[in-house]
């Protein structure tokens, strides 16, 4: 799971809008060419490629949407903000991604059965390496929002659109042979290899989405970063409870930190908020809880995830 560091929430959303309207728009080109090249040549893996182009745009369509609504800021009814709107457009990806790969995966079993000639070859296989180009280019472009973002849902996009060009290859090459050689199969075989590259693509756009959606801990990486940043201060020590998650392009953070007892409570509040803003800095979308304990003098919290203590586990044990 990643998590975009040093961007501010506008220039954060400002690319994920840029990147995900293009991805649209990329797809519907995709489409439209994919569905007259097929009627022209009758190849199924044109059909699978199309099916898939057909799902892409319906999918680019749900995180267009979806990163715009997770952009939105806390209401009364959300207190924690909409960012897991990104993680319910990546689950709606890995759905269709399933989808277009049964029907895909129908389709190629039923043409290698009964295997037709192809139709139009040179039309088809030109489209395709139109198709590789636009696809092509567009991963290079969700590549770089990547590198600056966390979206969750724009990963899953990208994800789609890696196997998109991993078929359109597949689907030249069986178009390719087929006409070449003259093996009607080697078409609809190239189809069942799409079909199975979707269905593999499917299951890491679901465990991304659910690890966010089951609020999986940030990276250890991140997490130490955190601790790194707290603790520079020689007044605070001893973080604990950490807890992190992340939620569409914002990461929610709490923690336990031990402080000097005789420190004023302005004293204190001031040691708190300068390690706020220390992380803020490297975390710019960061929602942070801090805790502050009297060193040496806390009693240990209650609540359904209380923290356990070190006598508490033996005698728990004993």
């Amino acid at each position: 799971m990643n998590t975009a560091q040093g961007l501010s929430p506008e220039k954060a959303a400002m690319l994920t809008r840029r990147v995900t309207m293009l991805s649209v728009a990329m797809a519907s080109v995709l489409v439209s060419i994919k569905i007259v090249a097929w009627l022209s040549s009758g190849s199924v893996a044109m059909l699978a490629s199309t099916a898939d182009s057909g799902l892409d745009l319906v999918a680019s369509l749900a995180t267009f949407y979806a990163v715009r609504f997770a952009m939105a800021p806390p209401d009364a009814e959300h207190r924690y903000g909409h960012g897991k709107a990104e993680a319910f457009a990546s689950l709606v990806q890995a759905g269709l991604v399933f989808a277009s790969a049964a029907l895909v995966g129908r389709e190629a079993i039923v043409d290698l059965m009964h295997p037709h000639a192809l139709r139009q070859e040179g039309w088809a296989m030109a489209v395709m390496a139109v198709s590789i180009v636009l696809t092509a280019g567009l991963l290079t472009a969700q590549a770089r929002v990547l590198r600056q973002t966390a979206s969750v849902a724009v990963s899953g996009d990208r994800m789609h659109y890696a196997l998109d060009l991993a078929s359109n290859v597949v689907a030249l090459i069986g178009i390719g042979l087929s006409a070449w050689l003259g093996l009607n199969w080697l078409d609809a075989l190239a189809a069942l290899l799409i079909a199975a590259l979707l269905l593999w693509g499917a299951v890491g756009v679901f465990r991304e989405a659910s690890g966010q959606l089951m609020d999986h801990e940030l990276p250890d990486e991140a997490r130490n970063r955190i601790i790194e940043l707290l603790i520079q201060d020689p007044r605070l020590t001893d973080v604990h409870q950490l807890r992190t998650r992340a939620s569409g392009p914002f990461v929610h953070m709490q923690m336990h930190v031990d402080l000097d007892p005789h420190l004023t409570l302005e004293a204190a509040h001031e040691v708190i908020v300068a390690a706020e803003k220390r992380v803020l800095e490297a975390f710019p979308q960061a929602d942070i809880i801090i805790h502050a304990d009297p060193r040496g003098r806390a009693e240990p919290h209650g609540g359904a995830f209380a923290e356990i203590h070190p006598q508490q586990s033996k005698a728990a044990a004993s």
